[in-house]
């Protein structure tokens, strides 16, 4: 590459429309707003989504559900990820070191896959399969705030 080949982007040189410069143009008089109507004077704007007085599509569509606002995000965790740690004592703060979880979120630990060897467990939450595979190996599991 060099000053020889070297080319302006596409589309950068073209040139803005400029209306209202007399008949021939092909855009003078009206400037290619057409004859009257809303979209015709100056100053007028409609609302997003505005479909000439027809309702509007957002409006005619069904609402579904709602939004909790009091819901609790949780960083998932499976028993599986846990014991490839090869740790004995694990905490949100070792999860946060080895780059399983990468979030500042409260952690939720879910008995997805097996444990062979007894660990202790701190987490925010559990599952039920998580606290049962983790007591039944021998290991404790310790609940957060």
């Amino acid at each position: 590459m060099n000053l020889s080949n070297i080319h302006a982007p596409k589309n950068a040189a073209e040139k803005r429309k400029r209306v209202g410069r007399g008949m021939g143009s092909g855009m003078g008089k009206t400037s290619t707003r057409g004859h009257k109507g809303q979209r015709s004077r100056s100053g007028s704007r409609m609302i997003r989504g505005f479909e000439g007085g027809q309702m509007p599509l957002h409006r005619r569509l069904p609402k579904r559900g709602f939004t909790n606002i009091f819901r609790k995000e949780y960083a998932i965790v499976s028993l599986e990820r846990l014991a490839e740690l090869g740790e004995a004592i694990i905490t949100p703060e070792t999860l946060r070191k080895a780059g399983v979880v990468k979030t500042k979120l409260p952690v939720k630990v879910l008995g997805d896959g097996e444990l062979k060897s007894a660990l202790t467990v701190s987490a925010h939450k559990f599952s039920k399969s998580a606290q049962e595979k983790i007591t039944k190996v021998g290991g404790k599991f310790e609940v957060l705030q």
